[in-house]
């Protein structure tokens, strides 16, 4: 995400609790890729965990982008 996005959802997410939760399953699903990304080999059944894991995040952040752009409407 982007400096200002980050900055955004640092101001929203303690009068947000939707956000709050998706920013936490955010942070939780980058720590579990990187858990991945360090192996030099992936088994059937990591992969197939990594690309639920992957559809999951960005799903998840597709979510976060909807509050931001809502939010940023209604400044507007």
């Amino acid at each position: 995400m982007e400096q200002h996005e980050m900055e955004l959802i640092t101001r929203l997410v303690p009068e947000n609790p939707e956000l709050a939760e998706l920013w936490n399953d955010h942070q939780e699903y980058e720590k579990q890729l990187a858990r991945f990304e360090g192996k030099p080999y992936l088994s059937p059944s990591e992969d197939a965990e990594l690309k639920l894991l992957k559809k999951t995040k960005l799903a998840g952040k597709t979510k976060i982008q909807a509050i931001l752009d809502k939010h940023r409407k209604s400044e507007a």
